[in-house]
């Protein structure tokens, strides 16, 4: 993959959005380290040591951040950057920023009176979970001293802490070596150094989240500052390592040097983009697992298999495709797949209608991709056919193959498709019938599966022929049979219909309807970032999602742009207008190009969950977000030239040649 990776920027191109530009360093268990370009955190999930307790979920913040002070002759200045209520910045370490790049991990550089320069770095070792903090001066200079005093919580990280007597100050310390042990129910925090340490408790109160205030949530929290470590930045670089877990004590300096050469050769020989597709992909209780998105979600059913096309079929990663997949096969119930685990335990959620469809896709192309051994197919195959004949048959939630072959779905007050937005007991988007991109997947499923159910497909395909098509807009019915009332028709222009020309293994629309839902969804929902959710000239269009919790979820769906769907798109533009390597290269100029410019902005190196529907589509939601950055990956894969496919097998070349069962009398 070629792109221009955002490396670094210089002085007022740094500060200028060094409070929205945030990076990610997350590790193999699902554990993270994020914050701002600004090092200011701004969201309640901004934290340096944050840990899951049951991998990849039950996360708890453990160390939120710190603040930092460089101490001279002339004088001391900060490198954190702090912000209270009501509206105080201070220390403003920001003000001292000269440069910053998130590749191949974050590494700031700060100038100071007299010309002194200090380089912070920070790497998450995505083997253990280790995260080093590191300062070195990059001139030389007398008498240069660093004071670090690290800010610690211990609580789940959707929560905020406020000042308690419960929280334990006690620290066990050997030179620089300290390990606190805030509360009795979660893991010991211990810091490695090379430094000296000074106990000193006492509480930080007020810190104010600026994201979380704009999002209608709780901001204000307090912090516990345990101590501080100072070191001699004049003689060596200061080293301080974060684990979780009390541990025996270890020499940091060594400690950081094996993390440091670890990582530089975990990553010398993946791209930025490969990169940033591996912090997905974590170890679950289940096995492997993808994780939806950071830093707030979890791994979830229908993102999981869409994500992983890109993230790692279109990778070659068939090996961790397999385990997904297999662990995935196992939770099939009644012809459904959860669509969540929720966190601390509980009885999985089955309130997907694709979940499972989406899951026999992604079988169909791992199986002509991987074509791995026959205990993996079998097992896989016999997950597909329990899904195919629990939907048949009629499942939860009024999930039921009807009497004209397509797929009815939905209940009063549940929501069941991708667009699962509700605010108190409404619904936004309730879409209770057949919705068109259900269809699509239903469809594509029967037909993956083969000829045993290659009557039911083209049962399905000549009603979805005949009972979709809107002329009035030149696309598709959003839903049709709405609230399971025959004839009843949703009419909105939304995304959703692409699917039934590109996106999948196989196109259920002949050319002259696949051109007109192609134009029709370019001209009145492409943006930039990827397809609005909603046309703008419709009643119920929303063009920011910002506000409260109910104002941005009643935006969720209506008109605010997700980027995962220009994968589709670009797949059906391709289809209607020629997949020739002229056409690749003016798909990638047009569509892809502008998301390649959105890595530098937002979540770095990534791609965010939503954006605004109107200009200038600020990014917003979840700003590394899985299925964003694998659409992205697999149209990119998509519209490379010919002769330089990605690994992967192309969709046009391969997809189509083995269905998930063997046709009868043939040893393919």
């Amino acid at each position: 993959m070629n792109w221009a990776p955002c490396s670094g920027r210089r002085d007022r191109a740094v500060k200028k959005n060094s409070l929205q530009d945030e990076w990610l360093e997350s590790d193999s268990a699902g554990g993270f380290a994020s914050g701002t370009v600004a090092t200011c955190r701004t969201r309640r999930y901004h934290a340096l040591l944050l840990t899951p307790l049951t991998p990849p979920s039950d996360r708890v913040v453990l160390v939120n951040g710190f603040e930092a002070w460089v101490d001279t002759r002339s004088g001391s200045f900060p490198l954190s950057t702090q912000h209270y209520a009501p509206d105080v910045v201070y220390p403003r370490g920001i003000d001292h920023l000269a440069d910053f790049t998130h590749e191949p991990w974050p590494r700031w550089t700060f100038q100071g009176p007299g010309g002194i320069e200090v380089v912070h770095e920070v790497i998450v070792d995505r083997g253990d979970g280790n995260v080093l903090l590191c300062w070195c001066l990059t001139h030389s200079a007398s008498d240069v001293r660093l004071r670090v005093i690290p800010l610690l919580s211990g609580r789940d990280y959707h929560a905020l802490m406020h000042e308690n007597t419960a929280f334990a100050f006690t620290a066990r310390a050997t030179g620089g070596n300290v390990t606190w042990r805030p509360y009795p129910e979660l893991p010991a925090i211990t810091a490695l150094t090379n430094g000296d340490y000074s106990h000193e408790p006492v509480w930080y109160r007020n810190f104010d989240y600026r994201d979380e205030a704009a999002r209608g949530l709780d901001h204000i929290e307090d912090l516990a500052a345990p101590g501080t470590f100072t070191f001699d930045l004049t003689r060596d670089e200061a080293v301080l390592v974060l684990r979780a877990g009390d541990h025996p004590d270890v020499d940091a300096r060594t400690l950081a040097t094996q993390v440091r050469e670890q990582e530089a050769a975990r990553r010398k020989p993946l791209t930025p983009l490969n990169r940033a597709a591996e912090e997905f992909v974590v170890r679950g209780n289940r096995g492997n697992t993808i994780i939806a998105g950071f830093p707030w979600f979890t791994d979830w059913g229908r993102d999981t298999f869409i994500s992983m096309r890109g993230l790692l079929l279109s990778r070659g990663r068939y090996d961790v495709a397999a385990s997904i997949l297999l662990a995935w096969a196992d939770t099939v119930s009644e012809g459904m797949l959860p669509n969540r685990f929720p966190e601390r335990g509980g009885e999985p959620e089955f309130n997907s209608v694709d979940a499972a469809l989406w899951f026999v896709i992604v079988v169909h192309e791992f199986l002509a991709a991987a074509r791995p051994n026959a205990s993996v197919r079998a097992r896989l195959v016999g997950a597909v056919t329990a899904i195919l004949d629990g939907y048949t048959a009629g499942t939860r939630f009024g999930i039921r193959m009807d009497s004209d072959g397509l797929l009815a779905c939905g209940v009063p007050g549940m929501q069941l498709t991708w667009m699962d937005a509700r605010v108190g007991d409404r619904v936004i988007t309730p879409r209770v019938g057949k919705p068109v991109e259900i269809e699509a997947l239903w469809i594509n499923a029967l037909r993956c599966a083969g000829e045993h159910h290659a009557e039911f497909a083209d049962r399905a395909e000549a009603a979805f022929t005949t009972r979709f098509w809107n002329s009035a807009t030149g696309g598709l019915y959003d839903v049709v049979d709405v609230d399971h009332i025959a004839g009843r028709v949703d009419a909105s222009v939304r995304p959703n219909q692409i699917f039934a020309a590109g996106g999948l293994p196989y196109s259920i629309v002949g050319a002259d309807v696949g051109r007109a839902i192609v134009a029709t969804v370019e001209r009145e929902l492409v943006t930039p970032l990827g397809p609005r959710t909603l046309a703008r000239s419709d009643p119920a269009y929303r063009p920011r999602c910002e506000g409260g919790v109910a104002e941005r979820d009643g935006a969720y769906h209506q008109g605010t742009v997700w980027p995962w769907l220009i994968g589709a798109f670009v797949d059906a533009w391709l289809n209607v207008n020629g997949d020739d390597d002229a056409h690749r290269a003016q798909a990638r100029r047009r569509f892809l190009a502008p998301l390649l410019d959105h890595l530098c902005v937002a979540g770095l190196g990534h791609v965010s969950e939503i954006a605004d529907g109107d200009p200038p589509h600020t990014p917003r939601g979840c700003p590394f977000q899985a299925w964003s950055l694998g659409e992205l990956f697999r149209a990119l894969a998509r519209t490379a030239p010919a002769d330089a496919q990605c690994n992967a097998p192309s969709p046009r070349r391969v997809l189509r040649a083995r269905a998930l069962t063997r046709p009868r009398n043939s040893s393919a």
